[in-house]
């Protein structure tokens, strides 16, 4: 029996009115754009959200599993995961002040910018979907694990160099980068490794954080990296990284953004694992690699920092603006 047509198409459509996941959030939108890639089944399309009363800057390219059906029981979910970070907002003006890790204020720069923006585990899970739905009290969200990762203070004059450049000088990382993170991670791998013994436990821990890292990066940067003058651009690099072009087919954001965006994360991780039920040892374990790797980057920033960022033309700034 031919399959129906109903399996030949992707779920959604263009044009349709949807409820879409950001972070932990959902927010009405439209899709404007579906992309599916030749020989791609129609469940693994691409959309092009558009948030309703939102600027086209926001517009943001979704897989399926950000995205929900516009009916009364989405609606009311989505109305409940409101409720529910406006509950935890509140405990955290409350209760953890002062706990801000060392280049923080950039994060809470960019974080300003976007909607709340909440995070799932670090090994790389989805948001929290309604189907795990619970009210979680103020008590349980304050006594999570805490991280603090120390930022070396030549990291952290390059986190506010480059806040400054995007913000404030309307400049550009340029892409690809000339050493993307896929690279930094190798290189550090290559540099560590032998120092862990072959087969234990340690070196398990260094392989599966940095695999993590790598799978959180590609997942987070659309999400939480960026501030809002860049996102024009990483639009313009989702399209080619779905186009056809071989320099660009399968390429992730870890092979084409760099150092520069990887710090984000990093300094974005104390806010995103609070908001996880990872225990406290992962937790260690966690701060423990990536404090490395931060020393170790530190101590090559000419290799893996751009040195000049570009300044894109006043079409770009532009749009960007609108």
């Amino acid at each position: 029996m031919a399959p129906s047509r109903q399996n030949q198409v992707p779920p959604y459509a263009k044009d349709e009115k949807v409820l879409c996941f950001h972070g932990d959030l959902m927010y009405e939108a439209k899709i404007i754009e579906v992309a599916v890639k030749p020989g791609q089944k129609p469940e693994d399309a691409q959309y092009q959200i558009h948030y309703k009363g939102w600027k086209a800057s926001w517009d943001d390219w979704v897989s399926q599993d950000r995205i929900r059906k516009f009916t009364e029981d989405n609606k009311q979910l989505a109305s409940q995961l409101q409720t529910e970070h406006k509950m935890r907002a509140q405990g955290s003006k409350g209760g953890k002040k002062g706990a801000k890790a060392n280049g923080s204020e950039m994060s809470s720069a960019r974080g300003s910018e976007e909607r709340a923006a909440g995070a799932s585990s670090f090994g790389g899970r989805g948001p929290r979907r309604g189907r795990d739905y619970e009210l979680e009290s103020e008590e349980a969200f304050l006594a999570r694990p805490t991280i603090k990762i120390p930022i070396p203070d030549i990291l952290s004059s390059f986190l506010v160099d480059d806040w400054e450049n995007v913000t404030k000088n309307f400049q550009l990382v340029p892409l690809p980068h000339p050493r993307p993170v896929t690279k930094i991670i190798e290189d550090y791998a290559a540099y560590e490794r032998p120092k862990r013994v072959a087969g234990s436990s340690h070196q398990d821990i260094f392989d599966e954080t940095l695999a993590g890292l790598k799978e959180y990066f590609n997942k987070a940067l659309g999400r939480i990296l960026l501030y809002r003058f860049e996102r024009l651009q990483y639009a313009e690099t989702y399209k080619q990284w779905m186009s056809d072009d071989p320099e660009y087919r399968g390429k992730t954001p870890c092979d084409t953004y760099g150092a520069e965006h990887l710090m984000r994360l990093l300094v974005t991780l104390p806010e995103l694992i609070a908001q996880t039920n990872m225990d406290q040892q992962s937790v260690n374990r966690i701060r423990e690699e990536m404090s490395k790797l931060c020393v170790w980057l530190s101590k090559n920033v000419t290799t893996y920092f751009v040195n000049t960022y570009e300044s894109p033309g006043q079409d770009y700034i532009q749009k960007a603006k609108d």
